[in-house]
């Protein structure tokens, strides 16, 4: 399928895919997106309530490496260790990422090197990016998916529902609910009425959030 790098509207890159119409971030501004979906309404969110030994992450859909690449950032500044794991059935190469150029529009040139090696590193293999960020990314397709409460917050960052409704349904939230641990939450940035029903079946508490620009609401989800 064919992949076309695109600029968004705060500068920062995507990639679209024609033939579905679809980006892998926000026309709107990619950085933005991931930074308010994730990590405000997310990791902010989770660590406002308690400092977690090793905060353990899910990513559903790695992409460009962008969530990963922020969470790291922030993760950083708070002296946070986490724990990553990424799911991604159809890695981007790392030819197409290192030119979403993230480093360079995030003005962390002398971090590069660790968005390279988040592309780079093995598959199927932990690796330590960092001595408090430890990642494993996993070529997984989300329906194959069996942790049990191992994580404390997931991001949710699939392909919208008009292109893949078959990721967002009460079957795939099932697998989200029983991944996370007690009072774990899910971020995403679908609002659909039909996502959030498909939530609340499995048994979360679902809040509608203002979303981040280009759209009105985003959902996050708690374990009760």
């Amino acid at each position: 399928m064919q992949r076309k790098i695109i600029i968004t509207d705060d500068g920062s890159k995507t990639i679209h895919l024609p033939e579905l119409n679809e980006q892998y971030h926000s026309k709107h501004g990619a950085v933005n997106e991931a930074m308010h979906v994730f990590i405000e309404s997310g990791f902010n969110h989770i660590l406002k309530k308690e400092f977690l030994d090793h905060l353990a992450i899910l990513e559903m859909g790695f992409g460009t490496g962008l969530n990963a690449f922020i969470t790291f950032l922030e993760a950083e500044k708070c002296n946070q260790p986490i724990n990553y794991v990424s799911i991604e059935a159809y890695p981007v190469t790392w030819s197409e990422a290192k030119l979403m150029m993230y480093p360079e529009v995030l003005s962390v040139e002398e971090k590069s090197p660790i968005f390279s090696r988040m592309h780079q590193s093995n598959w199927e293999k932990p690796v330590d990016i960092s001595s408090s960020f430890k990642l494993l990314k996993r070529k997984q397709f989300f329906v194959e998916i069996s942790d049990i409460e191992c994580f404390d917050l997931i991001y949710f960052d699939a392909f919208g529902a008009r292109v893949q409704p078959e990721l967002w349904t009460s079957e795939i939230f099932t697998k989200m609910y029983k991944a996370l641990r007690h009072k774990g939450v899910l971020v995403t940035y679908s609002a659909k009425g039909s996502v959030r029903r498909a939530m609340q079946e499995v048994g979360f508490d679902v809040e509608r959030l203002p979303g981040p620009p280009g759209k009105r609401e985003m959902l996050r989800a708690t374990k009760k």
